[in-house]
């Protein structure tokens, strides 16, 4: 499929071809929507602790005579019902990780990318040519585009003039190619990429083709 080409002006100056294998498949919610939550999870620390009755500090002697005073039966004073005491059921140390398949991965991404460019969130620019950082220059490259929600820039490598020329814009962020995720392309309605970023999408992700050797 073909897509136009943006200058940073905002106009369109050419056609691009890009993958259908990439660009241009249905939109599959099971598989999105779980390859969102395992890169959430496996962001979790799990390092939440608390400490049950035999792990919290105080004195383990019955508090007071078990009858003939008309109170509740008290036998220590790490009791949960205590202030200061244990806590029930509260979370300890573990890992969050879940695994998911590398083609379901891959699927997911793919879909959340084609659904940017049906929808018409994705463009397409040449390239950032930032000779310095500059806030005022990136704000009139949006401007151009008439974009006033949240976006993503995606540029080939690290960038280092584009990211300091962002840094300063709320809901504006920069990532390489190679570091485009499920959770930051959801995050960010709209989608603008070079096209040198476009060649590096379709080199990782793309279908691999298996040559094999004649014999």
């Amino acid at each position: 499929m073909q897509v136009p080409v943006y200058s940073l002006s905002g106009e369109v100056v050419t056609q691009l071809e890009i993958s259908d294998d990439i660009f241009d498949l249905p939109f599959n919610d099971a598989v999105v929507h779980q390859a969102l939550v395992r890169q959430l999870a496996n962001k979790r620390q799990g390092t939440a602790s608390t400490k049950t009755r035999r792990a919290v500090r105080g004195s383990t002697r019955k508090a007071y005579f078990q009858k003939h005073t008309g109170r509740a039966r008290r036998g220590t004073l790490r009791s949960p019902l205590l202030v200061g005491g244990g806590i029930v059921f509260g979370p300890h140390p573990r890992s969050y990780y879940q695994a998911m398949p590398k083609k379901m991965r891959r699927l997911a991404l793919k879909c959340v990318l084609s659904a940017k460019v049906r929808e018409g969130n994705m463009k397409v620019v040449e390239k950032f040519t930032f000779d310095r950082p500059g806030t005022k220059e990136m704000t009139n490259i949006l401007a151009a585009f008439e974009i006033d929600s949240s976006v993503l820039i995606v540029t080939t490598d690290s960038t280092p003039n584009v990211v300091k020329s962002a840094s300063n814009l709320a809901s504006v962020d920069v990532l390489p190619s190679a570091l485009i995720n499920i959770a930051d392309l959801l995050s960010h309605q709209k989608l603008l990429v070079t096209i040198p970023a476009i060649h590096k999408i379709e080199q990782i992700w793309g279908r691999k083709v298996i040559k094999h050797a004649s014999l």
